[in-house]
């Protein structure tokens, strides 16, 4: 690691022009200049007016200062900005992060869209569960803003989006260089360099990112991180491009969740049961997004392709199945993936206000190739369970008016249209090959009051839908046991509403409040001992959201966020069954303060209630409370920050899930509460120059 962080450093001193260089001159100036006229940081974001813009009151924004003034210890915690959201980690940090929102367990990312600028980071038929979304490709220092949504009522967002959509908007460029270093506990190292320069008549920013650590389990999780971006930024008055690259690499060592049996008499805390779990995985895309401003017209156009594959290798059940071999199993995904979308607005003045239309088109299409589930011990192969080669083409098409006949009435229908075609090779199954196409119409309906002194009200309904796995969907025979199996309906309609409240009447303080609803026709159900989801039982959920941002001047900033959600599975018998895992109570809140000079602070608390493991029986996880603190100081363009995680140094758990699992030294399966635990506390010291 010194060798790579030498490199690094030599890097970014050859990347520097020559001291006497117009380049040096100008960006001299334009940091002297910054010092000057921003003596503090204005905490943007959460805070701002969204009056008069919003369509509910659950639509938010976070700004890249709230974001990197979080102390974090995964990137996929970045989206814990959304009110209610919590990512967590059940196996190694290469992997994606488990995912909660509105009383639902999200898995790796379905029913909840992610997207980077306009490129969906979701991935259907994935090898590990539906919707996968792995966010460890992402610069935290490179986004540039955070918006995201709730619910089934924005025509812009189709599928694995009911509950919510997220888009990290990535910066166009950097002001300033930025060489920084990262040291911690449990041999954690990172080091970015990146910059901005000029090229063409465009800019050139371009990144390094590298990353190590083995944390504090028994077993060293060596979880290696590389990555790297590149963007040509070229805008005039009326036009945008970026033409943008990314590329990741990362392999890990895996200590998965374990059973509860075993904690703290058999097996130490951070021990493993399978040390030879892990993985890896590399993502590669090229991405062109076009923005043309015309005088009442705005044309938006994003094309992207990539590349994408994973090799990750589990046992959550020991030696149940195959008590000589074992349970371990490979999942491979390897895919190419290419898409877009172009949509245009239309703008005109009528009874006194602004009107809008938007008409839009995405598609996508994945070729998947290979896509494997192995039983293996040690990592070796000994039986192929199933390998699938799939197509899969998504279209969408949809349209938005925003329309206003007063100042104190805004009405926006949206009606929205999908087709997906199911395609699928099974090269060991003759009977799970085949081709299905599937289509759904989604109406939407928003309607906002006021403002009426700083107050807006809203109104949202609309449905949506999630597809299921291709291989679910064609499937006709189960490849693990051989037998005859029902097909997973392809699309799966959901229908949401929400009634909320945005208040801005207090000076600098901003309030929301929302009572929501969602409906799905087929849950999608963690499956422990498969490490993937499955179509279950419909199920209702409903809760209550509250959101305050006080910003009292410009270097402070307190934000507090509480939900409370009800959600069960319709069923027979018995009636009204739990939804393993979906959270009752949560509570994020925090204070951060500090300047452009000087001592910066933060502090957050994040905690989730105890929560139902099982559909039938009272089984339910601890409670959790996650405190992570930092402290810095900053001088022209020098800055030092000092990160404590989980500052309490509680013992709770990231994961629970509660399933059957086999060890040898068992006579049977026992069911059991399997748990990945949160890791201790830990000191991190971050360097950062900007140049």
């Amino acid at each position: 690691m010194p060798v790579f962080r030498f490199a690094i450093l030599c890097l970014s001193l050859a990347l520097m022009p020559e001291p006497g260089h117009a380049q040096t001159v100008v960006k001299a100036a334009q940091a002297e200049e910054q010092v000057m006229e921003m003596p503090e940081i204005v905490i943007e974001g959460k805070a701002e007016s969204l009056i008069g813009i919003a369509s509910s009151a659950s639509k938010g924004q976070t700004s890249a200062k709230e974001l990197l003034a979080r102390p974090f210890s995964r990137r996929g915690e970045l989206l814990e900005s959304i009110p209610g959201f919590i990512a967590t980690q059940h196996s190694g940090d290469g992997k994606a992060n488990q995912y909660y929102l509105r009383g639902t367990n999200l898995d790796h990312g379905n029913d909840f869209s992610i997207f980077v600028d306009g490129m969906q980071v979701n991935l259907r038929n994935h090898a590990h569960g539906q919707g996968y979304a792995d966010m460890n490709f992402l610069i935290p220092e490179l986004v540039g803003q955070l918006d995201y949504w709730k619910g089934t009522y924005f025509a812009q967002h189709g599928d694995l989006s009911s509950t919510g959509a997220a888009r990290f908007n990535l910066v166009d460029s950097l002001p300033q260089g930025i060489l920084s270093t990262t040291l911690g506990q449990y041999r954690y190292e990172r080091t970015l360099v990146a910059d901005t320069i000029q090229a063409g008549a465009g800019q050139l920013t371009v990144a390094l990112e590298h990353q190590y650590y083995d944390g504090p389990w028994s077993l060293p999780a060596a979880a290696t991180r590389l990555n790297g971006f590149v963007r040509w930024h070229w805008e005039d008055a009326t036009d945008k491009v970026n033409v943008t690259l990314m590329g990741y690499r990362g392999k890990w060592d895996s200590t998965d969740q374990v059973p509860s049996r075993l904690m703290g008499s058999l097996l130490d805390r951070y021990g493993n049961i399978d040390p030879t779990d892990g993985g890896n995985s590399q993502r590669h895309s090229l991405s062109f997004d076009w923005v043309h401003e015309g005088d009442h017209t705005t044309t938006k156009t994003n094309l992207y392709a990539g590349y994408y594959d994973l090799d990750l290798f589990s046992n959550f059940t020991y030696f149940m199945d195959h008590p000589v071999e074992g349970d371990q199993f490979e999942q491979k995904d390897r895919r190419w993936f290419v898409g877009g979308q172009v949509s245009n607005d239309w703008r005109w003045n009528a009874w006194g206000q602004e009107q809008r239309v938007t008409l839009g088109a995405q598609m996508r299409t994945d070729f998947i190739n290979g896509l494997g589930l192995y039983n293996t011990t040690q990592r070796q192969r000994w039986n192929t369970v199933s390998q699938n080669d799939i197509i899969q083409d998504t279209w969408g098409l949809y349209a938005e008016a925003e329309l206003k006949p007063t100042k104190w009435l805004r009405v926006i229908p949206g009606l929205r249209g999908d087709v997906v075609q199911f395609d699928v090779t099974n090269s060991n199954i003759a009977g799970n090959t085949g081709s299905i196409v599937s289509g759904i119409l989604s109406p939407k309906l928003n309607v906002v009051f006021g403002p009426w002194a700083k107050t807006e009200f809203y109104l949202n309904a609309g449905t949506g839908f999630h597809s299921n796995d291709t291989r679910g969907v064609v499937a006709g025979i189960d490849p693990a046991t051989g037998l005859a199996s029902q097909r997973a309906t392809p699309l799966v309609r959901t229908y949401g509403a929400e009634v909320g409240i945005r208040n801005e009447s207090i000076p600098k303080l901003v309030n929301t409040l929302s009572f929501w609803t969602l409906h799905s026709g087929s849950e999608l159900i963690y499956e422990g001992d498969t490490g993937s989801s499955s179509p279950g039982p419909s199920s209702q959920r409903f809760g209550v959201e509250l959101a305050s941002y006080w910003r009292p001047n410009d270097w402070t900033m307190v934000d507090v966020e509480a939900t409370c959600t009800r959600a069960y599975l319709l069923t027979q018998d018995p009636s009204h069954q739990n939804v393993p895992n979906s959270i009752p109570y949560t509570l994020n809140a925090g204070v951060t303060l500090g300047g452009a000079q000087g001592f910066f602070g933060s502090l957050r608390v994040r905690y989730m209630a105890p929560r139902p493991l099982d559909q039938v029986l009272d089984v339910y996880s601890r409670e959790s409370i996650q405190v992570n603190g930092r402290i810095g100081y900053r001088r022209k363009n020098m800055e030092i920050a000092l990160d404590c995680l989980n500052l309490l140094n509680r013992s709770d758990y990231d994961v629970a899930y509660y399933y059957a699992s086999q060890l040898k030294t068992d006579a049977a399966p026992v069911n059991d509460v399997h748990v990945h635990p949160i890791e201790p506390r830990m000191v991190r010291v971050s360097v950062t120059w900007r140049f």
